[in-house]
């Protein structure tokens, strides 16, 4: 029996209908691990200067005025808003993505002026395994058993930095733990969102869209800042702004499970630049034997780096 050919103009308009499949574009390990690298280093001066600031202003507005910033440095850079106008649909991606890390932020800001700084970046390993677990879910990114093993070495860690049960667990730990869902829902978005937008563009609309969501949260408990506050914040807005455009092309670059196991070596690097002795580094030191693959060999081999930003 012969097959019917199929109608010309129907393959056409199949052909020309957009896919609703996951964005899986080509892989480049080694240019996610430099943009990872190059984002250690700002967000370790973001950390600095974060915790030098400290509590002298809320939470909600030190956020503010620093998305602030970030938002006036990065406008001049968005001229692909221009040319690749989002849809409704992406427009929605983009606000909700602000909510999240705006709370996220809110909530980092709050836990850094309270534990820490080594706790912090200790319970930020808790993030990864969070976008771990959404790469598998909504991104349908292969969770092999090896990474849940690796999941499981993570959360375990985060349980003996936070001791449940042997000790009280503080507002500022708290705030931490919960930040790290909200921003790994933002890392998600964003991974979704370098199938068709510009880097700079993911990272100027998170600016604007995180600074209208601190708006009312800041004007509720304003403080008048110092011009040295003023300062502080925007130098830490010119490290943080960089910070996620280098983050976000490290997204694009590849896969997020390369992304998660960089993010990895980003906290251990800050961890050791703290001088803390978290448990929780173990994890990238275990990775050439969690998960056997060229990209988890190219991590552990950056360790030797990572370890000298603390010398």
């Amino acid at each position: 029996m012969s097959r019917v050919p199929a109608d010309p103009a129907s393959a056409a308009a199949a052909a020309e209908k957009p896919s609703t499949a996951p964005y899986r574009g080509p892989d480049d390990v080694r240019a996610g691990v430099f943009w990872m690298v190059t984002t250690t280093l700002l967000f370790v001066c973001v950390t600095g200067i974060v915790r030098h600031v400290g509590s002298s202003l809320p939470a909600a507005e030190t956020a503010f005025l620093r998305y602030l910033f970030g938002l006036v440095l990065i406008l001049p850079f968005m001229g692909g808003l221009r040319k690749n106008r989002p849809d409704r649909r992406t427009w929605w991606v983009f606000g909700a993505r602000g909510v999240l890390h705006g709370l996220g932020v809110v909530l980092w800001f709050y836990a850094m002026a309270r534990i820490p700084i080594a706790e912090v970046t200790a319970l930020g390993y808790i993030t990864p395994i969070f976008v771990t677990i959404g790469a598998a879910l909504f991104l349908r990114e292969t969770l092999r058993l090896r990474r849940v093993a690796a999941v499981g070495v993570g959360l375990l860690g985060a349980m003996i930095i936070i001791r449940p049960g042997f000790q009280e667990i503080n507002s500022g730990q708290l705030a931490q733990l919960a930040a790290a869902p909200l921003f790994a829902g933002s890392y998600l978005m964003a991974k979704r969102l370098t199938s068709n937008q510009d880097s700079a563009v993911i990272v100027g609309l998170l600016s604007g869209f995180v600074t209208i969501t601190l708006f009312p949260l800041a004007l509720a408990q304003w403080q008048t800042p110092s011009l040295e506050q003023l300062a502080w914040l925007a130098l830490t807005a010119v490290f943080a702004t960089g910070g996620h455009y280098t983050m976000t092309r490290a997204i694009q670059a590849a896969r997020l499970a390369p992304f998660v196991k960089a993010a990895f070596a980003r906290n251990v690097a800050l961890d050791r630049a703290l001088g803390a002795n978290t448990p929780a580094p173990i994890i990238v030191e275990l990775l050439p034997f969690i998960d056997k693959n060229p990209t988890a060999e190219r991590v552990a081999a950056l360790m030797p780096f990572v370890r000298s930003l603390s010398r």
